[in-house]
């Protein structure tokens, strides 16, 4: 079951759901630390955390896939961001398209992110397909989802227990089907779905208890993987087949 971006904006502007945002944008932001001169591309619903690369980044993206949004468009992302000297402006931009055909050139994104998307994907082959297109030759992806072994995954009342979830094997997989090659695997929300308002407190240390006793029950399985262009290349050299010509038998 897909959840409409009207049901992702209110999660996220309650005071449980801004926790959680928090609790992830700690780890991306350990991911990456900086993306000075980058275009950043969010797909899915990837608003709450693409402030962390909005000052240096070149361009940030929200795209909302056409499903997802299903006739309620995402809230407007600000048009232009101040620049690093005056008079000098970085685009933004909010927008909807089908997650089948992403409306960017070959090799013009230097990062997704991608949350709430790949779960919610109607064909979640095609879209990591047209990730790597759009992906310039070094780029990078990071992908957020709920962990299937999670207790997050098992209740609908927050975004990451609708969808499909995945474990990290799983991921890893799909990933290398798909021309990617996993560099980094992390984890977030090992606090529990419920009473997020009055745990905010205790998040952080039950975080890092999570991650040390119990690091298989986080409630999202984060994972960056780069584009890999050998693995679209032929391994070694092709055999050539020696060419047979059949000659009638003298008589």
């Amino acid at each position: 079951m897909t959840i409409e971006v009207h049901a992702l904006e209110a999660f996220y502007a309650s005071a449980g759901g801004e926790a959680a945002a928090r609790l992830v944008r700690a780890r991306l932001a350990r991911l990456w630390p900086a993306l000075p001169g980058m275009t950043v591309l969010g797909i899915g619903h990837a608003a709450p955390y693409l402030g962390l690369w909005q000052a240096e980044a070149r361009a940030c993206l929200a795209l909302t896939t056409a499903h997802a949004a299903h006739g309620h468009p995402p809230t407007a992302w600000p048009p232009v961001l101040p620049g690093p000297w005056p008079g000098a402006a970085r685009p933004s931009a909010a927008l909807v398209a089908e997650e089948e055909a992403l409306p960017f050139a070959d090799a013009s994104i230097d990062r997704i992110l991608l949350v709430h998307g790949l779960e919610a994907a109607e064909n979640a082959r095609r879209l990591l397909r047209e990730a790597w297109r759009v992906l310039r030759d070094d780029g990078r992806l990071i992908i957020v989802v709920p962990n299937r072994l999670g207790l997050w995954a098992q209740l609908e009342r927050t975004p990451f227990g609708h969808g499909q979830p995945y474990s990290a094997g799983q991921l890893t997989r799909l990933l290398a089907r798909h021309l990617f090659r996993v560099e980094a695997e992390d984890a977030a929300l090992f606090l529990p779905p419920y009473g997020l308002r009055l745990l905010r407190a205790a998040a952080p240390a039950v975080e890092r208890a999570g991650r040390t006793l119990c690091p298989r029950i986080a409630g999202v399985a984060i994972m960056e993987a780069e584009k890999d262009l050998f693995s679209a290349m032929p391994a070694g050299a092709v055999a050539m087949r020696r060419r047979r010509v059949m000659v009638p038998a003298a008589a």
